[in-house]
């Protein structure tokens, strides 16, 4: 069932009901409206002095109305009846002006989620200035306490509370709250011409489950040091071993090749590949929008359509697209209820909370065979071409000789193509829940690593 709402949840939905009222009585064939509000604080230190201490608080509604096959979208901070008023006479304005899109419109009234979970996604608690100091002032010291750490970049802590809310003239009306705490650090190792940076971080829906800011500092130092003396090695193919912080960068390279509108395009790799084996039969790759306390949680999509958990790649086969409802339409589909949207721009397709499950394997077992390999703890660049495949990035990170980890390398290059490389994937058992797109260390054969 859908959960009871809160005071202000409830006080916004009512704002939007008007909202979407006062544009069809103008002249809306349909629309809907959206609301995010949020407030958030941080903290920053450098060297043990503030650099930072931020409060903010925003609000901002969009409206969408369609004429026909017509639609737009303006937003607004203001929510005074004037400015409300003239948003509704601006939009339609703009949309009897605009070209028509044979794709857009709302849910039909039968598709709409009528009753959602309550996903345990707000911690009640603001923590005050002083508890933010304390965590940055934790993860920065312990960082400089490392033996070799030689300087620091700084640390920083935050907190927010966001609440979005939903109505469109189909029916549907909803909305949600979530809360985020983070804490980071970054510092600097050796000295001139010698100096490493590495960083740790974490960030959690409630602050129980927020890793020991001095862990996190200790973390980073201990990444720092171990990168100095690092050498570039000579140009070669080998097998290249991804740290778990860069391997989630897979999760976004499949996401966006299996994105809706890249589909409907015909811009994607992966266009022909629905149905098929792409990764391993070991390699599932699963999306749960309803975890409890997920990063990116979610009770329904940004259409009012449910959404729900299942596996993107399932042992190994692609088993759908991400589609929204116009995506959707142009590939003769139904929505999966993966639309995203903020309050100037339409919905568009998105995953949330996506992780590729682990494997049976430790990573220090999933190395013990590599004569000679590229263990990658850092990614640089862009090099991934959304349409071929073809996959190119700076690294740095350690060379593995005999199955362990031996010496640090950086100025380094990865290349292949993601066709390949998903093909010859193989996961660790070492996932951790961190950011909402997560993986396991993961190991890729026969890559090629260019350097010296």
């Amino acid at each position: 069932m859908s959960p009871s709402l809160d005071k202000e949840t409830a006080a916004a939905i009512d704002l939007l009901q008007d909202l979407v009222g006062r544009a069809r009585k103008a002249g809306a064939d349909a629309a809907d409206a959206v609301l995010f509000e949020g407030t958030s604080l941080s903290h920053a230190r450098r060297l043990g002095k503030t650099e930072k201490l931020e409060r903010s608080e925003s609000q901002d509604l969009g409206l969408r109305v369609l004429v026909g096959k017509r639609q737009a979208i303006v937003s607004s901070s203001d929510r005074s009846p004037k400015m409300l008023a003239e948003l509704v006479e601006r939009t339609l304005a703009m949309a009897r002006a605009v070209p028509e899109d044979p794709f857009c419109g709302l849910a039909d009234p039968a598709e709409i989620a009528l009753d959602w979970s309550q996903l345990d996604m707000l911690d009640p608690e603001e923590p005050s200035a002083e508890t933010l100091i304390e965590r940055a002032r934790a993860a920065e010291e312990t960082a400089l306490a490392v033996p070799g750490i030689t300087n620091s970049e700084g640390a920083e802590a935050s907190w927010g509370r966001s609440r979005i809310a939903l109505v469109a003239s189909n029916g549907f009306a909803g909305g949600y709250s979530g809360s985020h705490h983070g804490v980071g650090a970054s510092v600097i190792s050796g000295s001139g011409t010698q100096m490493e940076r590495d960083y740790d971080f974490a960030s959690a829906v409630y602050a129980g489950d927020l890793r020991d800011p001095a862990e996190i500092g200790k973390s980073a130092g201990e990444r720092a040091v171990k990168r100095l003396g690092a050498r570039k090695m000579p140009t070669c193919r080998c097998s290249v071993v991804f740290d778990p912080r860069v391997a989630r960068g897979f999760v976004s390279h499949l996401l966006g090749a299996i994105s809706g509108p890249s589909i409907a395009r015909g811009t994607s790799f992966l266009r022909d590949k629905l149905g098929q084996r792409i990764f391993p039969e070991a390699i599932t790759i699963t999306e749960d929008p309803h975890r409890q306390r997920g990063h990116r949680s979610k009770p329904f999509d940004a259409e009012g359509l449910a959404n729900k958990r299942r596996a993107l790649i399932d042992n190994g086969v692609l088993t759908t697209w991400l589609l929204d409802l116009r995506s959707a339409r142009q590939l003769g589909l139904k929505s999966t209820g993966h639309a995203a949207r903020g309050t100037a721009s339409p919905p568009a397709p998105a995953a949330t909370n996506i992780w590729i499950e682990p494997g049976s394997a430790s990573p220090a077992e999933l190395m013990t065979d590599i004569k000679n390999g590229f263990y990658v703890t850092e990614l640089m660049g862009m090099g991934v071409n959304g349409l071929t495949g073809d996959y190119s990035r700076g690294a740095a990170g350690f060379w593995i000789e005999n199955g362990q980890i031996a010496f640090p390398v950086s100025e380094m290059t990865v290349a292949g193509n993601l066709n390949e490389m998903f093909a010859r994937m193989a996961a660790a058992n070492d996932l951790e829940f961190r950011t909402g797109a997560d993986a396991p260390t993961l190991r890729i054969d026969d890559l090629t690593v260019a350097g010296a």
